[in-house]
């Protein structure tokens, strides 16, 4: 090997080596060791891995992971073409993803097996970037909530920027790498797809499981009167009904062995009598069924589990790294850890450049779950957080994060996932610069 190739070829893993090298060299040691802030933000950084797998993964992530394997297996790939591949009507296209997140009240790490599902079926850069910001930006029940909770003006500019910059983030990334090759085999020309079964069973099929997902993470609002409390007074027995629904199509359209799923299904009704106070035991016993009875089965329901496997594999182990890394830097709501909550109050008052710009970067990398920033929000504008400011954290804050972007890395690679990073970084902050103009 020549040199200048050597170096051109080598440059990168040597740089790394050299980064950790120095890093262990200086590691100043003795400081971190009496240091109680670091202290601090290690316990933070386990209690919010922990918090985050006791609320999230069964209920948030494993749902999501089967319905990104549904996507891969039984969405066909024509139809993903039709309506969000990189040749479809973008009026089409960037306008059903970029009010995708409607219906989904999922966080920005529960929407990336959905994003991957997509993606690797065909979709275009552009419209799959657009779902991915938009899932959990446009949040409804967020909407609602902010707007309640923080005021209507900025529930309004919350909806109406979410919307917008979800494509022009799509149309930006797309411009972007236009010229790259796409080597997915979903860019090649498909042919005629053979339907296993009509188009009313499949999107029946992707409404009940779509279904278990927000029902099952619906969340607590804050009065005990109206219709979003009567829902979350039934969001068990109607995650329960939709159950049954899935478990009478198992049997039905995937011909699944009726009295394995009887017995599954029972086990779980008992269940959730006898802990009726902690439902996320009958609805692991009912993971763990669904597990079990698609990963022994030969036909498509065991290529499903294996699809909806393959993504957890990829995804899971990333996402609570980052999670950890996430915790000890900023740690959970209301809580220290290495960087002081007081510093970054003080960064982000009135609504200069730069206080826009360190609340859209400090959303970018803060890990958020659905509707937490809503309360963390209220805490930072009673200290003295700009309006401005606010919507440019609500606007990248759900939308990515440390987390997020690890995960997004190993699916786009470093290029496409910086440059989506910069674009929702430079939107957000564009957002709250005007926002903050025009209500200061």
């Amino acid at each position: 090997m020549e040199k200048s190739s050597f170096w051109r070829e080598e440059w990168k893993p040597l740089s790394v080596i050299i980064g950790v090298f120095l890093l262990c060299f200086y590691l100043p040691v003795n400081v971190l060791q009496q240091s109680e802030r670091v202290e601090q933000a290690f316990w933070e950084a386990l209690y919010l891995v922990r918090w985050y797998a006791q609320e999230h993964v069964l209920l948030c992530l494993i749902p999501a992971f089967f319905i990104a394997g549904a996507i891969a297996v039984f969405l066909g790939q024509n139809a993903i073409m039709k309506y969000l591949g990189s040749k479809a009507n973008p009026f089409v296209s960037y306008g059903v993803a970029s009010v995708s997140g409607i219906i989904l009240a999922v966080c920005s790490c529960t929407v990336l097996p959905l994003f991957a599902g997509i993606y690797r079926r065909g979709a275009g850069l552009g419209p799959a970037i657009t779902f991915l910001y938009s899932g959990p930006a446009i949040n409804v029940l967020a909407i609602i909530l902010t707007a309640k909770v923080l005021g209507v003006q900025l529930g309004i500019a919350r909806a109406i920027g979410a919307i917008a910059f979800s494509i022009i983030i799509g149309l930006g990334m797309q411009f972007a790498f236009k010229d790259e090759p796409d080597e997915r085999n979903g860019s090649a020309i498909l042919p005629d797809e053979e339907e296993t079964r009509p188009l009313w069973q499949n999107a029946l099929f992707f409404a009940v499981l779509v279904g278990i997902l927000v029902f099952a993470n619906w969340a607590e609002p804050e009065t005990t009167t109206g219709f979003w409390y009567r829902v979350d007074s039934l969001k068990w027995w109607l995650t329960g009904l939709l159950g049954l629904a899935l478990a009478v199509m198992l049997v039905v359209w995937f011909h699944l062995n009726r009295g394995k799923v009887i017995l599954i299904a029972a086990v779980t009704s008992v269940l959730s009598w006898q802990f009726s106070e902690t439902p996320l035991v009958p609805f692991s016993v009912a993971v763990v069924g669904l597990s079990w009875l698609t990963s022994t089965h030969q036909g498509e329901a065991g290529d499903w589990f294996e699809s909806s496997w393959d993504n957890a594999k990829q995804i899971l182990p990333l996402l609570l790294m980052g999670i950890l890394v996430a915790g000890f830097l900023l740690g959970r709501p209301q809580q220290e850890a290495l960087i002081p909550s007081g510093s970054i109050v003080q960064a982000v008052g009135g609504n200069s450049l730069l206080a826009n710009f360190f609340a859209a970067i400090i959303g970018a990398f803060m890990y958020f779950a659905t509707l937490t920033e809503v309360p963390i929000l209220q805490g930072l504008i009673g200290n003295g957080m700009g309006q401005g400011p606010a919507l440019a954290l609500l606007l990248a804050g759900p939308a990515i994060s440390l987390p997020n972007l690890l995960v997004i890395r190993s699916l786009l690679g470093t290029k496409k996932t910086a440059v989506f990073a910069f674009l929702v970084v430079v939107c957000a902050m564009l957002s709250g610069l005007i926002y903050g103009g025009l209500v200061g």
